[in-house]
């Protein structure tokens, strides 16, 4: 698939320029937000998968992966929306379609509750839900460490990196390859699998997801928010992997708090559900495109 240079094309309204590339032929992109927070666009295969369907815009986030990376924030939901939107006016868009994936769930339906009149469309991948932390946090953790203890020598490697107070450069992709074989249904395929994420590796940015976890700690769950998806007068897509590690319960907020919603539930598939069943990933999106 052609897209454009590495090279980041999209200036946000303080100057922190973004890495954005679209791919394929129509009026109404589907931007796709990938999680983290801290990582890099990851959706090539997203791409690839919804080639015929639709044509798509990839972008990294502030101080992630291709975009700018001597940048020292703001790291706040905030900032991350108007970024997206920056996105938006840069390809020339009236109102766009949104898919987000994990954390990408959760600004993709920040910038729907900040913006309706911009956007036509969410499908909420992976995310977990409106509620806190509490919801979800400490059943995910559980999981992790049990799907990883699936094949001891990688919890074992994992713990080992984990608990080092500096790593290098290699360790910290080691151990990020580590913790995403958890992510994937498919525990023998899910080195591989994993590796390709990591390639190219970019390094995460720490800061950033820490400062932007500790947001969602403080912010999500509340009333107020309950009270906007109520009110969120778009169709809404949710594709969840019933194998995900974080508890699909969690996700039971969102679905009940929105008032045009559609959930769809993979029973083979992981956190990361195209790549765990292709084919029913683009069935659901295509339902949602049409």
């Amino acid at each position: 698939m052609t897209v454009t240079s590495e090279t980041p094309t999209v200036v946000a309204d303080d100057g922190v320029r973004l890495w954005a590339a679209r791919s394929g032929e129509g009026d109404e992109p589907l931007v796709l937000c990938h999680g983290g927070p801290g990582l890099w666009d990851y959706f090539e295969d997203v791409a690839e998968l919804l080639a015929d369907l639709t044509p798509v815009v990839r972008w990294d986030q502030r101080g992630c992966g291709r975009s700018e990376r001597e940048v020292t924030g703001p790291w706040t939901l905030d900032r991350f929306v108007a970024d997206l939107d920056a996105v938006r006016r840069h390809f020339g868009l009236e109102r766009i379609r949104l898919l987000g994936h994990s954390w990408g769930a959760q600004l993709a339906l920040s910038h729907a509750l900040a913006h309706p009149e911009r956007v036509s469309g969410l499908v909420y991948v992976a995310g977990t839900g409106i509620g806190p932390d509490s919801d979800w946090h400490a059943g995910y953790e559980a999981n992790l460490l049990a799907r990883l203890g699936e094949h001891p020598e990688r919890l074992s490697r994992w713990r080992e990196l984990d608990g080092r107070p500096v790593r290098s450069a290699d360790e910290e992709r080691e151990s990020a390859v580590l913790q995403w074989c958890a992510e994937f249904r498919d525990g023998a395929r899910a080195p591989q699998r994993a590796e390709r994420m990591a390639d190219p590796w970019f390094g995460i940015n720490r800061e950033c997801n820490r400062a932007l976890n500790r947001e969602r700690r403080r912010s999500w769950g509340t009333p107020e928010l309950y009270d906007a998806c109520r009110a969120l007068d778009l169709p809404v897509l949710i594709v969840d992997g019933a194998h995900d590690i974080r508890p699909r319960s969690a996700v039971d907020s969102l679905e009940r708090a929105l008032p045009r919603v559609r959930r769809v539930v993979l029973p083979d598939a992981g956190h990361m559900v195209w790549t765990d069943d292709p084919k029913g990933f683009r069935k659901a999106v295509a339902s949602a495109l049409a």
